[in-house]
């Protein structure tokens, strides 16, 4: 290695040396005593500060304050929909009478619902659901139809039936008649259950006896042999008219535009002469000397 290269490295290291360095020392302590400990923070409880701005939302002087709630709509809303599912569930059972709130949380073993929860409960989501009914200073279940036996379900549909309301879904039968399903089956071909093809949804309709014709069975195989699907439809309402036969025209409800009312134009605003009063002195009128000329 080079002397001149030797020369710098030999004075880095001085130069390093040099530099004072600083260093943090241990504080002393007594012979059998323990160093000093670092104070630790104390971690705030949000349970009880959450507990006590809810206690708070509930108070002598206003009532229920559900700004003030810190509880969150989704837990209140879940409490909401077990009890209305457990109160449709003892109605099919045969078990309606009125029971309290408390009575409520009892039975569906919802013991830790929080005092502003049972408020809400009382004042608002029970009274105002239109599932639920208030009587005798409890709540029961309040169902769709008021139906108690198979015939007065037979009597509903035929009033249905009568009326052109059609049939009634089989779910809104089940939540509004207590064992439904042995009175359904009780009630044999006095009934028709029919399954739609979009949402594969029951319906219950009501099978009117006198509506039922008997057809020979040579007139259905002369309907059935008719292939109608590739013709278009214009054509077969003029072959029926040529037959002098009307068809049945589309008497749904028709939809109209309502038409439109021109706005009427503003007032056009009145064109107003100019006139250049504003340098009347300065003009000079020169009809004299035009006359003279």
């Amino acid at each position: 290695m080079e002397k001149s290269l030797l020369d710098q490295h030999e004075a880095f290291h001085k130069r390093k040396l040099a530099v004072p360095v600083i260093e943090k020392r241990k504080p002393k302590t007594e012979a059998g005593s323990q160093p000093p400990t670092k104070k630790k923070r104390p971690i705030p409880d949000f349970r009880n500060d959450r507990h006590n701005k809810n206690r708070g939302a509930i108070s002598g002087h206003g009532g229920f304050n559900y700004k003030m709630f810190q509880g969150t709509s989704k837990n209140k809303f879940k409490i909401l929909a077990n009890i209305i599912n457990f109160m449709r569930d003892r109605f099919k059972r045969g078990c309606n009478y009125s029971l309290t709130v408390d009575e409520i949380l009892d039975e569906t073993n919802m013991l830790d619902v929080s005092t502003a929860n049972k408020a809400w409960l009382t004042n608002d989501a029970l009274p105002n659901n239109p599932k639920i009914t208030v009587e005798d200073g409890g709540y029961k279940y309040k169902p769709k139809f008021s139906i108690r036996g198979k015939k007065e379900l037979l009597r509903l549909l035929d009033n249905h039936d009568q009326h052109g309301k059609g049939g009634i879904l089989l779910d809104e039968v089940i939540d509004s008649l207590p064992h439904a399903e042995k009175k359904i089956e009780d009630l044999g071909d006095q009934v028709i259950i029919v399954t739609r093809p979009l949402d594969k949804k029951k319906v219950l309709f009501y099978n009117d006896k006198d509506c039922q014709l008997e057809i020979d069975e040579e007139f259905k195989k002369l309907w059935r042999s008719i292939a109608v699907d590739s013709i278009d439809e214009n054509k077969i309402d003029e072959y029926l008219k040529k037959q002098g036969i009307t068809s049945m025209q589309d008497s749904g409800v028709k939809k109209f535009t309502p038409v439109q009312k021109r706005r009427k134009g503003g007032k056009k605003r009145k064109i107003k002469q100019l006139l250049n009063e504003h340098v009347a002195d300065q003009l000079k009128d020169y009809t004299e000397d035009n006359n003279g000329q």
